[in-house]
């Protein structure tokens, strides 16, 4: 039986299990490729400690680049992470002829465009299913299942950790800072969450779903981007009372010449499958002309799902071996003479319905003051509710309107914090309900 020797580079938390594949299921993958996926080489900075996992004399190394370089390597597997070092390995893997797999969402987001010029320029292939919803297989959703398909709208929940967070100030009525401090002591979040609920992490991945859906090249820098740190229990009270729930959503739509590509909390009707996405989980839904609607769900991160998606990459590619072909799936989902750069529309023109709290002194036309605001800025109000505690002489005040641009609903809102009357500054979230009247 033909082997096919992997040159592992980085063996952390997700490259020990990669390497607990191919070795645990070494008889299993083989039976389903009809060739044997041979760890040849693991390169690591830390030679000494315990992964659990016995490699033969020899295939453990500190230095990747030997890896990269080593004769008879067929398929590299960047398990690094980082945009320094893993480009340049990655560059280097290309370079050598080597086709390569890697879970590295921030490099793909950032320099995609250029590794996939390589890659193609040099007739290897660059698989990345793991950079995107862990085991959860929209990637190749994406290039093959939907190849018949125009998507029109993408829109998920792709960080465990944020969904997390969200579902513990929903359930228990904690507080951002206490779920937080329970997701870093479950091991959910890490020590500096930010890149996580700041939502960085998100729109690294709505970034490349949108290049392969929408045959765009990948373009992270103007994908609008806010995290969940200013959500409180009191929001997600009032949402549940108008029937919804609070997630932090990647949103990606084609609107003809310009694409919609934003992260932020987002409200959800109870009706819609996301709302029931709990804890760590992902999940995302995509609708395309042909096949409809579509729901994917499963863990997006974590040592051994993320390895999962990781091992069948490295299968597929292998399946291209065994037949002496590359390029049988474009890296991004279409030819490259077929990827074009389309603008992203900024956030200032999407028009959307909308969440308001404002903290208003308990006192007559106030209600009325607010509301003149928002009319003068063309915003219609569909319900209003004035209730809670008295806070330092203000009470919330809550509003949900009907479709409204987003440029004037910042200009109406700024006015709005100008007034004496309003004390905090107002709280915004926006809501996807397709029930809604405009």
């Amino acid at each position: 039986m033909r082997e096919i020797n992997v040159g592992l580079l980085g063996c952390g938390t997700v490259g020990t299990g990669v390497a607990r594949l191919l070795l645990g299921q070494r008889e299993l993958i083989s039976s389903r490729l009809g060739a044997v996926l041979n760890l040849k080489r693991v390169a690591d900075l830390d030679l000494t400690r315990d992964r659990g996992v016995r490699f033969a004399e020899g295939v453990l190394v500190a230095d990747a680049r030997q890896v990269v370089d080593e004769p008879g390597i067929d398929i590299i597997v960047e398990m690094i992470g980082g945009e320094g070092i893993a480009r340049e390995l990655i560059l280097r893997a290309i370079a050598n002829g080597r086709h390569v797999v890697t879970a590295n969402k921030a490099l793909i987001a950032r320099h995609g465009n250029e590794l996939f010029r390589a890659a193609a320029a040099r007739q290897v292939d660059l698989y990345f299913e793991a950079s995107v919803g862990g085991c959860m297989p929209i990637i190749k959703t994406l290039r093959e299942s939907l190849v018949g398909n125009r998507i029109s709208t993408m829109t998920g929940i792709l960080n465990g950790t944020c969904n997390y967070i969200l579902s513990r100030i929903t359930d228990d009525g904690s507080t951002f800072a206490d779920a937080l401090a329970a997701a870093q002591r479950e091991g959910y979040a890490e020590a500096d969450p930010t890149l996580d609920v700041e939502g960085f992490d998100t729109a690294h991945k709505i970034a490349i779903l949108s290049a392969l859906a929408f045959g765009m090249t990948i373009n992270l820098q103007d994908v609008y981007i806010e995290g969940i740190s200013h959500i409180t229990p009191m929001d997600i009270e009032f949402a549940n009372q108008f029937g919804y729930r609070i997630k932090l959503l990647a949103i990606s739509k084609h609107r003809g010449a310009s694409v919609e590509a934003r992260v932020h909390p987002t409200m959800i009707p109870f009706a819609n499958m996301l709302s029931n996405v709990n804890g760590t989980l992902n999940a995302i839904t995509v609708s395309g002309d042909a096949a409809g609607d579509l729901l994917l769900y499963g863990r997006g991160a974590g040592m051994l799902p993320t390895a999962s998606a990781v091992v069948s990459d490295l299968v597929d590619l292998a399946r291209n071996l065994l037949t002496g072909v590359s390029g049988r799936v474009p890296g991004l989902a279409f030819q490259m003479a077929h990827i074009r750069p389309i603008p992203i529309t900024p956030i200032d023109d999407i028009s959307t319905h909308y969440y308001f709290r404002f903290s208003a002194l308990d006192q007559p036309g106030v209600l009325s003051t607010i509301s003149g605001i928002l009319g003068q800025h063309g915003i219609s109000i569909q319900s209003v509710q004035q209730k809670g505690r008295k806070t330092n002489g203000t009470v919330p005040v809550v509003m949900l309107t009907h479709r409204a641009r987003e440029a004037a609903v910042k200009q109406a809102l700024g006015e709005i914090s100008a007034l004496e009357v309003v004390g905090a500054k107002p709280v915004l979230i926006r809501i996807e309900d397709d029930s809604l009247v405009d």
